[in-house]
């Protein structure tokens, strides 16, 4: 099933980005596949590093690939329950670049927490996130998506306080 509990998983507390400050992305994966979105992931890693971003954090927690190594984004254990909510919460956008996801909970928790939504057009993910956040095709259009949810942060932060995939709905 997906939706996460509305107990664990909510916008309770959140701060809400100012507009001025950098701009925080998140993102959060158990798995390990390549196909959970790195190629992405390590494109926004270097846009940082290169100076392309330089309003932009970027936070992984989980596991990654082995040999996989981040050269600027903050990288976190694997974290669950109250610990990963409350985590998420310290950011201002979820990512997921995770490839033919057949559903997911990542970004469910995400917008449950009160994060817009930068997510690959792949997989039922779209199901989950149209309407509360912007897609992306590929690296190639990547960059533009990002700084169209950028530029348009507070009208998609609106739509996500009413995000309703809750696990009370789905199940």
């Amino acid at each position: 099933n997906s939706g996460s509990d509305k107990e664990i998983f909510n916008n309770y507390g959140k701060k809400v980005w100012n507009g001025t400050s950098n701009i925080k992305i998140v993102t959060h994966h158990w798995g390990t596949d390549i196909n959970k979105g790195f190629e992405i992931y390590k494109l926004l890693d270097e846009m940082i590093l290169e100076g392309q971003l330089n309003n932009v954090e970027f936070t992984y927690i989980g596991n990654l690939p082995r040999n996989f190594n981040f050269k600027t984004a903050q990288y976190i254990e694997p974290l669950q329950g109250f610990e990963l909510a409350e985590e998420l919460k310290k950011h201002d956008i979820y990512l997921t670049a995770s490839k033919n996801e057949p559903s997911g909970n990542h970004h469910i928790e995400g917008a449950q927490c009160g994060l817009p939504l930068l997510y690959i057009n792949s997989g039922g993910v779209v199901e989950y996130c149209d309407g509360y956040g912007i897609p992306f095709e590929s690296k190639n259009d990547f960059t533009n998506s990002l700084q169209n949810l950028i530029n348009n942060f507070d009208e998609y932060y609106k739509k996500v306080l009413k995000y309703p995939n809750s696990s009370e709905i789905m199940c």
